[in-house]
C-alpha cells in the first residue's frame, strides 16, 4: 500500500461526506485506503460510513479517546508508506494529494510536507509555524505581531510558486513518510488535543528529517468544526497542550516562565473586561465569553 489516508471525525458528518467526496473525486495515482475513527459522535457518522462508503475502514470508537490517541489507532493498523493525515473539514482540491505524494517522492530527506490551506472564502489559511519558544509565545500573546512578524512566518507574503522549508504544520493536512515514524512512532498520546502536531514535527527535525510547505497542494480548511461544540474545554485543553510541549522539551524553568507568560497575558485581557461593557451586543457577548475563558484559564494555571 502506498498511502494510507487517517481521518479523525467527531459529529461533523455533513462536512466528513465533503471531505471523502473530494478525495475520491481527485484520488492519488497510486494505492491507497481510507481510514476513519469516530470518536463516539451522535450524529451518525459511523452508520453513514458503513451505508455510503464500505470500501472506507472504519474505527468506531465508543468514548472520545482525543486527537492523538485515535490517529495512532488507524496508524497502527494502516499499511501505507505515507500517511496523511487529514481533518474531516478539509476539501481536498484536484490534485492535491497527488503533488504531496510526488514531493514526498523526489525529496527522500523529506519527512513531511503539508498543503496551502485556504479558509472556505479562499484567503490564505496559516499553516505553517516556526518553533515554539518563550519569545515567541510572548510575541503573540500580546499580539505584537501585528507591528513586528516574529511569532508567526509571514505567510502572506511568501511566493506561492516556491516550496518553503518549515518548522511544523498545521495537523489539518499534512503528509508524513513511515520511515520517519519508525523510531517513536506519530503521536504522543500525552496529548488530547492541540500541540501533539508541534510535537511531531520537532521530533522528526531532531531526527533529521526536513519539513516542507507545499503551496501548489491546495486544501480548503474549515477549521475548529469539532472544538467549537465544547469550545470552552478545547480553550483549556489549547494551553494545556502548549504547557506539556515545553515541558518535555524544555526545562522546568522554561515552564515556569512560560506560566508565568500566560498569567500576564490573562490578567491583561481580564483588566480590559469591563470595556466590553460599552461596545455594541454582539462584540460584547463575544468579548465576554473570552474574559471567561481567560478567567478559567487563570485558576487552571497551577494544575496544567
Amino acid at each position: 500500500m502506498d498511502l494510507s489516508i487517517i481521518i479523525v471525525n467527531w459529529n461533523t458528518k455533513k462536512l466528513l461526506v465533503e471531505c471523502i467526496d473530494s478525495v475520491y473525486a481527485s484520488p492519488p495515482n497510486s494505492n491507497f485506503e481510507i481510514w476513519v475513527v469516530d470518536n463516539a459522535s451522535t450524529d451518525g457518522s459511523p452508520e453513514l460510513i458503513r451505508d455510503r462508503y464500505p470500501q472506507v475502514k472504519l474505527i468506531d470508537n465508543e468514548e472520545n479517546i482525543g486527537f492523538a490517541r485515535a490517529n495512532n489507532q488507524a496508524f497502527q493498523r494502516s499499511e501505507g508508506n505515507y500517511i496523511l493525515l487529514l481533518n474531516p473539514d478539509t476539501v481536498v482540491e484536484p490534485n492535491a494529494i497527488e503533488y504531496l505524494v510526488q514531493y514526498l517522492d523526489e525529496q527522500p530527506n523529506a519527512g513531511m510536507v503539508g498543503s496551502r490551506l485556504l479558509n472556505p472564502d479562499k484567503t490564505l489559511q496559516i499553516s505553517a509555524f516556526p518553533v515554539p519558544t518563550l519569545s515567541k509565545e510572548f510575541w503573540r500573546m500580546f499580539h505584537l505581531d501585528a507591528f513586528v512578524p516574529y511569532a508567526n512566518y509571514p505567510m502572506e507574503k511568501w511566493d506561492l510558486e516556491s516550496v518553503r522549508e518549515v518548522d511544523s504544520l498545521l495537523g489539518a493536512c499534512m503528509l508524513v513518510r513511515r520511515e520517519a515514524l519508525g523510531q517513536f512512532g506519530l503521536f504522543d498520546e500525552e496529548y488530547f488535543i492541540y500541540s501533539e502536531e508541534v510535537d511531531l514535527c520537532t521530533r522528526l527535525k531532531k531526527g533529521g528529517w526536513y519539513l516542507y510547505w507545499l503551496p501548489v497542494s491546495v486544501v480548503i480548511h474549515y477549521g475548529a468544526q469539532s472544538t467549537q461544540q465544547v469550545a470552552e474545554e478545547m480553550f483549556l485543553r489549547l494551553y494545556a497542550g502548549k504547557i506539556l510541549y515545553f515541558r518535555k522539551h524544555h526545562s522546568n524553568l522554561t515552564v515556569l516562565v512560560y506560566k508565568l507568560i500566560l498569567f500576564l497575558a490573562t490578567v491583561s485581557r481580564l483588566l480590559l473586561t469591563p470595556f466590553a461593557l460599552i461596545e455594541e451586543p454582539i462584540k460584547r457577548n463575544e468579548h465576554l465569553v473570552v474574559s471567561n475563558n481567560y478567567r478559567r484559564l487563570l485558576w487552571s494555571l497551577p494544575s496544567l
